[in-house]
């Protein structure tokens, strides 16, 4: 695998047809622009999956949820973190 650093606004091209643009970058997420001639699919690599599940007759993956208990654990770290204590009552209610 070739792995390139690039930065906002920058580019890498592929086969003198296909271009991909770094169009922004928020934390940990990452916005490309791909140009690339309509006869070439261009896919997230889970619709890809999706696509090629469905080729084979395979059903789709079924999506997890993380356990409310997760988010649970990630509110007190914070609040551990940030120094804050635990309210009286829950604020935060997870229902499904």
């Amino acid at each position: 695998m070739l792995v390139l650093s690039r930065k906002k606004n920058e580019s890498i091209v592929i086969n003198d047809d296909i271009t991909i643009v770094v169009v922004e970058i928020r934390g940990a997420i990452v916005r490309l622009g791909v140009e690339a001639p309509k006869e070439v699919p261009v896919h997230r690599r889970e619709v890809f999956d999706a696509i090629k599940r469905a080729e084979q007759g395979l059903p789709p993956v079924e999506k997890k949820e993380a356990p409310p208990s997760f988010f649970m654990g990630v509110k007190n770290k914070l609040r551990q973190i940030l120094g804050m204590k635990a309210p009286k009552s829950p604020s935060l209610k997870i229902t499904h």
